[in-house]
């Protein structure tokens, strides 16, 4: 499992928005960045500067992924049939981690990585300690008996700072779900414009 080196605020600060819409973002109070030169007048990106910083964005938001992990992902989205965009996005949203947040399971995709990998998570009955494993349609997502009364997911369930998107379906008595489809784009809740196509473009440089 990787490790994240820095808080994960500092991204926020470091691309002037709220990033995950958390209430505890500094980005709500400081919209500079982090350092002794955050309040410096920022300089007008080149192209490849507004490429690096819409992929450091995307990747970010999903928590402490690799830049090799982020890379084999976009590689995965060259080699799928369709349009790159929407497979890069479908596959960010196939990973476990990912679902397990969107379920609601865990409050942030943070702890979904730590909730899996501490072996909390069920796929199909199965036990899966992977938080990059990647969830087909219509497998079936749960928490693990003996978990259901952690304080994170009890804490999780009550917290109305998000809903279930629609490609998902969730059963919160149960703490059990079901990945129904892979989603597009569009229908992506993030709290923040993405710019997936800039990060095509970054890679296919």
């Amino acid at each position: 499992m990787s490790k994240r080196q820095s808080a994960k605020y500092k991204l926020d600060r470091r691309m002037g928005e709220n990033v995950w819409g958390r209430p505890k973002s500094p980005s709500n109070r400081r919209s500079y960045g982090p350092g002794q030169h955050g309040q410096a007048r920022r300089r007008k990106l080149s192209d490849f500067g507004i490429q690096l910083k819409a992929k450091q964005k995307l990747k970010g938001y999903y928590g402490n992924i690799t830049e090799k992990q982020f890379r084999n992902t976009y590689d995965s989205a060259v080699k799928t049939k369709g349009d790159t965009t929407e497979n890069l996005i479908g596959l960010l949203e196939r990973r476990l981690d990912a679902v397990v947040y969107r379920m609601k399971f865990v409050p942030t995709v943070f702890s979904s990585r730590q909730f899996i990998s501490h072996g909390h998570v069920m796929v199909n009955g199965q036990r899966v300690t992977i938080p990059s494993y990647r969830v087909k349609e219509g497998d079936v997502v749960e928490v693990r008996e003996k978990s259901k009364n952690m304080a994170l997911v009890l804490e999780s369930m009550e917290s109305a700072e998000r809903d279930v998107p629609d490609y998902i379906e969730v059963d919160h008595a149960k703490l059990r779900g079901t990945f129904v489809r892979t989603p597009a784009f569009a229908e992506v809740p993030y709290p923040v414009h993405m710019e997936p196509h800039l990060v095509i473009e970054y890679y296919s440089r």
